[in-house]
């Protein structure tokens, strides 16, 4: 298979020397290795820094896939500091203003901060931020080999990308893991599951909401919360539910979306009204693990590839955001202004003061979330109810003396 290049950037690829049939070669300081979220938006600021990059990816596009959806203030923030948030946000729908409801009420309406997109259409914005000094090599690297000078990659096209630095942005890329002895420890398999939808009243017209989060009724109902969100002309919707992938109430769902949703969270029916559901129903469970051996010169990883998030705790896009932020704009620019890279250099990302308090964040909301869901204990009831209240006199404060 000949090897492609995107971009029309082949004249970067050079032959080894002594032999025209020997594999090319791909010369760079930073090798990034996949083109999900972490990994272009990782191209695209190395780029705008004029750090010589090159990413290395099989698809020309980023498919569909169900992934973050949608990006609050917390995370728009964090991408501000990236240069590509006003691209990013050009592409996606704000909710302007959020309901929020608890047990069948109605306690907040609240000046929304959030920007719906689908992920593969986030993911295409930043890569359309990849500047031309980037170059795009589309293939799949099969493996990687280390040491503190400099790194190699092979590629799935018979093409080799030797680089001072390579960033694994690859997620559950198994192949690539095995070459480098890293071991994938699950801390808790499916620890929780989000199903995806595009909704519209069943009888024509608009929703009453804008957007809406509505929690869980009981602790016995396994889930956390729906919310409901515009993207484009679509009303969007994500719930997320603590439960086993064989469990058959998944079915029921696919079967009878609304149904199976009312008898759940028999409240919510006077908010949303019937409804239909458009397309298809996405479900995608999440297990949280962390990567180990993760400690070897000339490598560092990136979002899914150390460690992941719960998507029902709104973490996941934080924390990727957090580590491509942090690795770009402060630590690669310095690793590469000294020769080598070291073990000393690549754990300096791993302490970074910024990525450990985002990770130990991600961790601690995935298991206080699941509690406050689903705990049928005293002490945790105790805490839902008073969020409740405090939420529903905030939302009158808010209403009554802060909106005019």
């Amino acid at each position: 298979m000949d090897a492609t290049l995107v971009l029309d950037r082949s004249p970067s690829l050079v032959p080894l020397a002594g032999d025209m049939a020997s594999p090319k070669v791909v010369h760079a300081d930073v090798a990034v290795i996949g083109g999900g979220l972490a990994g272009s938006l990782a191209a695209a600021m190395l780029g705008r820094r004029g750090i010589d990059a090159v990413l290395i990816d099989p698809r020309r596009e980023y498919p569909p896939d169900f992934r973050c959806e949608k990006l609050d203030g917390d995370q728009v923030a964090v991408l501000r500091k990236t240069g590509i948030a006003d691209a990013v946000l050009r592409a996606a729908t704000p909710d302007r203003e959020s309901w929020v409801a608890r047990y069948g009420r109605l306690v907040d309406k609240r000046s929304g901060d959030q920007h719906g997109i689908y992920y593969e259409a986030l993911v295409n914005t930043v890569r359309a931020q990849i500047p031309e000094n980037v170059r795009v090599l589309q293939a799949k690297a099969t493996s990687v080999s280390t040491g503190p000078l400099r790194q190699n990659v092979v590629t799935s096209v018979d093409e080799a990308v030797s680089a001072r630095l390579v960033v694994l942005a690859n997620g559950l890329n198994i192949g690539v893991r095995d070459s480098l002895n890293l071991k994938r420890e699950i801390v808790s398999a499916c620890h929780s599951i989000t199903i995806g939808f595009d909704m519209k009243p069943a009888g024509g017209g608009q929703f009453a909401f804008p957007a809406l989060t509505y929690y869980a009724e009981r602790p016995g109902d396994k889930t956390a919360l729906i919310t409901f969100f515009p993207i484009g002309n679509a009303m969007r919707a994500n719930f997320f539910v603590y439960r086993t992938m064989d469990d058959s109430w998944l079915r029921k769902f696919r079967a009878a979306p609304q149904d199976t949703l009312f008898a759940l969270m028999p409240g919510l029916r006077k908010h949303v009204g019937d409804f239909v559901v458009e397309g298809q129903i996405k479900i995608r469970p999440i297990d949280l693990y962390v990567t180990r051996g993760h400690f070897q010169p000339g490598i560092v990883l990136v979002g899914d590839a150390f460690s992941t998030g719960c998507p029902a705790a709104g973490t996941g896009a934080r924390k990727v955001l957090n580590d491509v932020e942090r690795l770009c704009n402060v630590h690669i620019p310095q690793w590469l202004s000294t020769p080598g890279m070291s073990l000393d250099k690549i754990s300096s990302f791993y302490s970074d003061p910024v990525k450990v308090a985002s990770d130990r964040f991600s961790y601690d909301k995935a298991f206080a979330l699941k509690a406050f869901s689903t705990d049928p204990s005293l002490a945790w009831e105790i805490r839902r109810r008073a969020k409740f209240v405090a939420q529903y006199l905030w939302g009158r404060f808010r209403s009554q003396f802060l909106v005019r």
